[in-house]
Parts: C-alpha cells; structure tokens; sequence
C-alpha cells in the first residue's frame, strides 16, 4: 500500500478560475456594457463570501436590539432612557436604534440577504437533483497517482476480484458504477474509455451536499417567516393594574404596532381581567431581596359574549388566546389616591402606575393628573417607597416588597395643557402653565392625608395596587420559523458529519490470476482520517477477494478429485468382463447337444 498523499486540487471537478474580487473581464475585442457589469453584481450577491458578510452584518444590527429598550416592547423603558440620556437618546433614535427591526438600513441588510440566498440556493437546488442521478466517474486510468492507492495480486479473475469489491464497497454504502454486468466466470476483460480490465467506480457522502442545502433552505425558510411575521403579525403593550380589565382593540392598548399588512380591524376580540398578582423575594442570605416568583391569575373572554375562563400567568409562561400570545414581562406598583378639589367634590379616586427607576428595590415615580378639579386642575409628582428607610436624610427602598410604604408628593395647581399642544406621556406631567403649591416633598403614609395650601383641596394616600406589563404578538411565522431552525441544526449536522470519499479499483489479468489496484479519494478530509479509513477499506478488500479465493478452490477441489475415485470402481468391470463372459462363449462355441472334443496326450 502506498502513502496518502494530499492533492492540491480534486482531479474530477473543474472549476471556473476566479479575479479574487475584482472587476469581470472584458470580452475580448468588445466593451463592457451594462448588463455584464449586471452580471457581475449579481455573481458578487450570490457568492458565498457576500453572503456571510451580510449575515454577520444581520447579527451585528441585531446587538441594538437586545441592549436598547425597544419601542415594540418596552416603550416605558425607551421613555425611561430618554430621561437618563437626554444628549444620546435623540441620535439612537434618528439611527432606528430603540426600532432595530423595523429600521430601514435593517430591511435593507435583511433584503440582500434573502435576495443571496435565493441566488446561490436555487440553481444548487437543480445541481444537487441532477447529480443525485449521476453515476460516480470512470475509474482513472492511473489509479496510483491519487492521493492514496495500494495494490495486490489475487487468485481470482478480473471479473470476479471486480465482482467481490463491488459487493464489498455496496455493503459499506457507496455508490457503484462498474465496467460491465459481471458474473462470477473467468472471461476476458473488457475494453473502454478509461482503459482495459475490469473496473469498479465508488462513490459516496451525497447527504454532505443534502445538509449543506438543507442549512441554506432552512436559513431561507426563517427569513420567509419572519417576513410572514413583519407582514401579517403585530406587537402591543398594557399596562393593567388589580382589579382592571382591557379589550384587544386599538384604543384600549397602550402601544399597538401592527404589521405592513394589518389593522385595527384585524385584531382578536379577546378581553383579559387582572384578578390578582403575587410576588415574593428572598429575604435572607446573599439573594436577598431577588425575585423568587410572579403568579399572575387572570379571567379572559375569547370574543365578546363567550365563556369566562381563567388561566396564570408566569414569567415564559404566555396565555394563547385566539391566535395571540400574552406574555408577562414586568411588574410595579401602583399607589392609591383620593383627590378633592376646592369645592370638596372627590374628583379622582383610585390607582396611579409609578414606573421603578434604575435604583432597585422598586423605587417607583410617578404622576397624576387631575383635570377635573376646579377652578384650577390639580397635578403632583411623586415617588413611591415600597419599603422606606431613612439613611442620612435620604429615603430609600432597601426591599422590592411593600413592607413599609410611603410617598412623596409635591403638589401643582393650574393648566396642564392636556386640551392643547403634542400630547403627552402619562408617566410625565408638563409644569410651564402651573405654579408649586408645596415648597417641599411631602411625605404620606398609607391612610394621611395632604391639605393643599389656598384651599385648593385635599390628597388622601389610600393604599397600593400591584400592576403588570402585557405583551400581545401575534406572529404567524413563528411556527415556521421554528421548524426551519430545526432543520438548520439537522443540516449543520448533517455537512458536519458526512465526509465524501471516492473509491476506484481496477482488475487486470495477472501471471496468477488477477493484479488488483485500488485508489481512493477524499473530497472533504478536514479532520485528516482518510488514510487511515482507505488503508482499513483496502485491507478489507484484499481480505474478501482471499476468502473468495479460498471459497472458489474448495469448490473446485471436489470436480477434480472426482474423477480419481471414482476410475477403479469404472475400471473393475471391464476388467472383471472378460473372465465372467469367457465360458459363455467356450460354451456356446459347440453345437447345441454335442459334447466337447477330447485332446489325448500325443495327439
């Protein structure tokens, strides 16, 4: 057997010779015109190095979008960065920075890799198809000059050593191409294309190309879906707090971004009531003070009229209702207040959501706004401490559960320009047109109340409610997407496991039989096992063509010994014939009642 020896080149593929990236050659004699330059361009698209740029700039835009709150599920936050980042926010936003995946540089990115894929995948698509019809290539000539080969001699015919090593290289599940119909006889070795004797072409490792295909169609399959998704499907935020309810309708939501294809009206009638939420923390040890559990109980209606079901809702646990998943994504405090103006009339009286800061422990702020009351409209900023601790001065929270709650509220009385202007956030209140009734934060505990100065009204901190964030997508292509994910691992596999090999052996008449050499070919050997895998197959070879051999002469030994054993016993009577027969003819020599003549001595 001979050393394996490494090619620079697969001898039985031809390829085109490439520019390394530069412009497409001028046809001889003539000018480049648009549509070669055309040409060109689109050969760059589809070209695998083009293709992995683009996808590692699609992963690269992704970052933004799972650093920076989003616009699609976390408005509170991107509002919440705009007020710590006053200087940065506004030049994210002009990027697309808190939209990633719906900013146009990233349709654009996201476009040309779908338009790659489908130019490098479609016309491979056809060439895999058509090669899964091929026969391997004719068995070289040569088969020494491959990167491994080996040779020995054998008892056998041409015919048969072809024969043993097509059955041999079937069962090890190549694909096979031989000279000609062989059969188990000594006959004389064909001629052809490439060469006399007998030879056997194998091929295998066809599932490589299968999985490298595979990985791009299911690449190519989850772009679709996401596209289904960006067409078809659409996000939206609420805001619940204890106690309340809301309706999937456009106006009931806090935020709604539908689909390039959807409406208002193409929302579920679905309503979901909040009954209760719980949440516990560690209270001891290094942890203390991280959440241990959200449990969110819930009754919800599929369509207007229909049964009331209830259902929980926890953290990656959504509830599906009617083609829509709802999805816990956050949670906070509510505090409760009852307001009166300077007539006494109660003008407000319930919950107000306070969004938690970026310090812990659910240090929540917050506004409200009271436009009813009269003469003026009423307004106060606060900060609610679920579990209030004085520490020099300061009051903080040093625990995310209500403990020990109170709030902080400074008081404003006069126009809130609510009826006029650029509409406003609930959670900020705009101050310009009203004057500061309290010249400090005042603080109140569960059950105080505030008197405000001038007889402007009055301010009771009743208690608290718990409020939840909902997140409702609906998004047809997430099955697919899932499925074509699926299917992209099992390529991956697949490209990564199968290794192509080319095996040829070729028989000629020898001084003893037959000269049998055997070449191999690995056309993907990155791990370096091929030698190792040809001399085990070679060695495998030769040891079935000897057990053919074996097998052949204890079927002939039999058919020669034969005819010696069985000579004497074919012999004995023609020998014994003429010793029986010879008094039958004696007697029948005289006539029938004569006696036999009698010789006397002398005569």
């Amino acid at each position: 057997m001979t050393d394996v020896r490494v090619p620079e080149t697969d001898p039985f593929e031809s390829a085109a010779p490439e520019r390394d990236g530069r412009g497409p050659a001028s046809p001889a004699g003539g000018t480049f015109g648009t549509g070669d330059w055309l040409k060109w361009a689109w050969r760059q698209l589809t070209s695998m190095r083009i293709a992995l740029v683009l996808l590692f700039l699609l992963a690269l835009g992704s970052v933004p979008g799972s650093i920076l709150p989003q616009e699609g599920n976390n408005a509170a936050g991107v509002q919440q960065y705009f007020t710590s980042h006053p200087s940065l926010a506004p030049l994210l936003s002009r990027l697309g920075l808190f939209n990633v995946f719906g900013a146009p540089w990233f349709a654009a990115i996201y476009l040309l890799l779908f338009a790659s894929l489908v130019g490098c995948v479609v016309p491979r698509t056809f060439r895999l198809a058509g090669s899964a019809r091929t026969l391997p290539p004719q068995a070289p000539r040569n088969l020494a000059r491959l990167p491994a080969s080996a040779e020995y001699a054998t008892a056998l015919s041409p015919a048969q050593a072809a024969e043993v090593a097509a059955r041999v290289l079937s069962g090890h599940g190549f694909r096979l191409r031989r000279s000609a119909p062989t059969v188990l006889a000594r006959s004389a070795a064909p001629t052809g294309p490439a060469g006399s004797g007998h030879w056997v072409s194998a091929e295998k490792g066809y599932l490589r190309e299968v999985g490298n295909l595979l990985f791009h169609l299911a690449l190519l399959g989850v772009l679709v879906a996401i596209a289904l998704g960006g067409l078809f499907g659409y996000k939206a935020d609420r805001l619940l707090v204890q106690g309340t309810s809301f309706s999937d309708t456009q106006t009931d939501l806090d935020e709604f971004y539908p689909g390039r294809l959807v409406t208002a009206a193409d929302l579920p009638p679905f309503s979901i009531t909040l009954n209760t939420f719980d949440a516990s923390y560690i209270t001891s040890g290094a942890q203390r003070g991280q959440p241990n559990s959200f449990d969110a109980q819930v009754s919800y209606t599929a369509s207007p009229g229909g049964p009331t079901r209830t259902d929980r809702l926890e953290v990656n646990r959504p509830l599906s209702v009617d083609g829509a998943k709802v999805y816990l994504i956050g949670h906070g405090y509510a505090p409760e207040f009852k307001v009166t103006d300077a007539r006494g009339q109660v003008v407000f009286d319930g919950a107000q959501p306070f969004i938690s800061g970026t310090t812990g422990n659910f240090l929540s702020q917050g506004v409200l706004k009271v436009t009813g009351a009269e003469p003026e409209q009423l307004g106060f900023s606060g900060v609610f401490v679920p579990t209030a601790v004085d520490i020099d001065g300061t009051l903080e929270s040093v625990f995310p559960a209500a403990d020990n709650p109170v709030v902080s509220l400074i008081a404003y009385a006069g126009n809130l320009g609510m009826n006029s202007g650029p509409s406003q956030s609930v959670y900020q209140m705009d101050t310009a047109g009203m004057k500061q009734l309290t010249a400090a934060p005042q603080l109140l505990r569960v059950g105080q109340t505030l008197k405000l100065p001038d007889g402007q009204g009055t301010i009771t901190f009743t208690g608290y409610q718990q409020w939840v964030s909902l997140a409702i997508t609906h998004d047809p292509g997430q099955l697919a997407a899932l499925i074509c994910g699926m299917a992209a691992l099992g390529g991956l596999l697949l490209s990564f496991m199968v290794r192509r090999r080319r095996v040829f052996v070729r028989a000629s008449a020898g001084p003893r039989g037959s000269v049998v050499n055997v070449g191999g070919l690995a056309r993907t050997d990155a791990s370096g096992a091929f030698a190792d895998e040809f001399a085990s197959l070679a060695a495998e070879l030769r040891s079935a063509d000897q057990q053919a051999a074996h097998d052949q002469a204890a079927r002939d030994q039999p058919a020669r010994d034969q005819p010696a054993r069985d000579q004497p016993a074919r012999d004995q009577p023609a020998r014994d014939q003429p010793a029986r027969d010879q008094p039958a003819r004696d007697e029948t020599a005289q006539p029938p009642g004569q006696a036999a003549p009698v010789r006397h001595e002398g005569e």
